[in-house]
């Protein structure tokens, strides 16, 4: 399909609630989810919601394969997850370093739980029910607040704990930079 332009941080429509998604299995949805997918893909991105390319829909993809330049990070399933719920399975919380494809160049230590249960529907409308701890559940957590009209920095405690990656982090290249860099 293509690779869609990201909406930047300030977008009316990033501050919005996203509709639920009433149709299953459509050419429509189809396509949103093809564009998702290759613009996540293009922008190195462990994740995507939908009002990120400016469709005010309740679908989000992530996903993290196993990459030799980050061996400590576990991988996140390739998972198209539509209308999520999420349950928070213990008031255990954690921060880390989490970036954005709305939010480009900088970073912030946002405070996720560290363990959830989430459930949703996938494309073709059957049901998807999962427990993620640790990052998975923060790029899970991380994506759902796009839906509900959040951005990370809204979530940041401190925010002498924001700023441009450039500065916080100036030894990182991209062939150093941690998958948290990203959403």
């Amino acid at each position: 399909m293509a690779v869609k332009e990201t909406l930047k941080m300030g977008h009316p429509l990033l501050q919005q609630v996203a509709q639920p998604v009433t149709d299953f299995n459509t050419p429509a949805l189809d396509a949103l989810i093809q564009d998702m997918l290759d613009t996540m893909q293009a922008l190195n991105g462990a994740g995507l919601a939908a009002p990120q390319i400016g469709v005010s829909q309740r679908v989000v993809i992530f996903g993290v394969d196993a990459n030799p330049r980050y061996p400590d990070i576990e991988v996140v399933p390739q998972t198209v997850l539509i209308n999520p719920q999420l349950t928070m399975l213990d008031d255990e919380m954690e921060e880390g370093w989490e970036g954005c494809l709305s939010v480009p160049g900088m970073r912030g230590l946002v405070p996720r739980y560290t363990r959830i249960h989430y459930t949703g529907r996938d494309q073709q409308g059957d049901s998807i029910e999962r427990d993620a701890s640790d990052f998975h559940a923060r790029v899970v957590q991380h994506e759902v607040d796009h839906l509900d009209g959040i951005l990370y920095p809204q979530r940041i405690r401190d925010l002498r704990n924001f700023g441009y990656e450039s500065v916080l982090f100036p030894d990182l290249t991209p062939e150093t930079e941690p998958p948290e860099a990203r959403e």
